[in-house]
């Protein structure tokens, strides 16, 4: 414990689950201090330990008192004191949100090899082969594999943020899912026909003693915040579903 922090009494308080500094956690420290008063007190509750190195500068540099820290079981709670200036903070707020609305995700491929394309974004690349394979081994993943298995990450990871953030313990997440495509022979030019995908089933599995009802919500909250879930589900068939084990 940083300081004595054990009597403190916040006027608002929220869970950031997982998210680190960078993952969108400041907006939301900044959306949660813009119901405290002047000189109140925010508690904010976090399992990410970058968090402890990250907050202290942050709140020097937004004008706010960082009180301390204690630990709990399983997550950290972190104390700040809002400072003066309501209205820079409530501008800065305000300018957060309007750079995450518009945000751009960049990138570039080019051909690198036979039936091979690398694609390159932010600080890393990443490989991605021929259009569609029925081999049980290649050396880099199809398209549609990068697709499927993106969209499979974003619900496995954003399932487990709202399970931190609603303080439910899981013990461990895996999904299964199954893609097919309307007409693949159309997808590789051999005839004409609808490449689309067809139909997405999903299945996750989460092995928790924790109340059901409360995990099914967070899963159907991962669901309606998943960008790719949405887009698709837009656009074809996409069954999901979960079973706690």
């Amino acid at each position: 414990m940083d300081q004595d922090v054990a009597t403190i009494r916040p006027d608002n308080m929220f869970d950031g689950g997982d998210l680190d500094c960078g993952s969108g956690l400041i907006l939301l420290i900044r959306e949660a201090m813009s119901s405290v008063p002047e000189g109140g007190i925010l508690e904010m509750r976090s399992r990410e330990p970058t968090v402890a190195d990250d907050l202290p500068p942050w709140c020097r540099m937004s004008g706010h008192e960082y009180l301390g820290k204690s630990s709990a079981e399983g997550y950290t709670r972190y104390f700040m004191k809002k400072g003066a200036g309501a209205d820079e903070e409530e501008a800065a707020l305000e300018e957060d949100k309007n750079e995450a609305r518009n945000y751009q995700w960049r990138l570039r491929a080019r051909v690198t090899g036979h039936l091979k394309s690398t694609i390159y974004a932010r600080n890393f690349s990443f490989e991605i082969g021929q259009p569609a394979s029925f081999e049980e081994k290649d050396a880099h993943p199809s398209a549609l594999e990068y697709l499927f298995g993106a969209l499979a990450g974003s619900l496995t990871t954003g399932f487990a943020s709202e399970c931190a953030r609603a303080d439910l313990e899981i013990d461990d997440i895996e999904i299964s899912l199954n893609g097919s495509l309307h007409n693949v022979l159309a997808h590789l030019g051999i005839e004409e026909g609808d490449p689309s995908i067809k139909a997405v089933e999903i299945t996750c599995f989460a092995s928790s003693f924790d109340d059901e009802a409360r995990i099914k919500s967070a899963w159907q909250r991962t669901l309606e915040r998943s960008p790719l879930y949405a887009t698709l589900a837009k656009s074809t068939e996409v069954t999901a579903r979960i079973t706690i084990v």
